[in-house]
């Protein structure tokens, strides 16, 4: 069996616990680091998040905090006694300052959301936005990182001028992966698992092409192949 390669998030974006501890279970060995997000939080997710990291596994914890500051750090506080490794915020100054200072004294690391990977120029316009999404995620990069967090949520199709500009001392958490032939579904701004790793991408999230799959373990394995490859 391939083994698991720590750069492979893989995103519980399942009904229920339940669910993701049957996927937990099938992937084994194959997945080493697990998403959980907004569908499982309300419904158990803190205590799967516990129960994975009891059982070695890393955890990374997609809330999206983005409120007061004042909220934002007490929120924070509460979400590292999950112990988990990852945490979003969205990228606005004040509130990754908050989330910084909220986790002061743990190993948790702070995620600045920039533009989500389903966002293209068109639906920026539409919400009022003055930038394109290549100038809107790079003036959030920098922002980011004047905030002292952790590093970014970016496309992969970024990466490489963020990398240019900015450097190699921050993470750079990808969603929006698609094996090469699969359907991009509701992402607008795709790569595939070796594209991402090429230009820049430290962590690769990976959803449906792995929880949906007919054989999760062998679409896992083949995304790990791809990444090395």
């Amino acid at each position: 069996m391939t083994q698991s390669d720590p750069r492979l998030i893989a995103a519980l974006d399942l009904p229920s616990t339940g669910d993701a501890r049957s996927l937990v279970q099938t992937l084994g060995e194959s997945v080493s680091f697990y998403k959980i997000g907004l569908q499982l939080l309300p419904i158990g997710g803190m205590d799967l998040a516990r129960e994975l990291k009891t059982a070695g596994k890393q955890v990374f914890l997609d809330y999206k905090l983005h409120d007061i500051p004042a909220t934002v750090e007490k929120a924070t506080r509460s979400i590292v006694t999950a112990g988990a490794d990852l945490l979003t915020v969205h990228a606005e100054p004040a509130v990754m300052r908050a989330a910084h200072a909220g986790r002061e004294g743990s190993d948790l690391k702070i995620l600045g959301v920039t533009v989500m990977t389903c966002y293209d120029d068109a639906m920026l316009e539409e919400m009022g936005y003055g930038f394109k999404a290549r100038d809107l995620v790079l003036r959030r990069v920098e922002q980011s990182l004047e905030a002292g967090i952790d590093g970014i949520v970016a496309s992969a199709q970024e990466a490489p001028e963020i990398r240019e500009r900015f450097g190699d001392g921050f993470l750079i958490v990808t969603p929006g992966i698609r094996p090469a032939g699969a359907d991009a579904g509701d992402q607008k701004r795709v790569v595939t698992p070796g594209d991402a790793i090429r230009k820049g991408s430290t962590h690769l999230v990976v959803g449906r092409p792995i929880n949906a799959a007919p054989d999760p373990v062998a679409a896992a394995q083949a995304i790990v192949a791809e990444m090395a490859g």
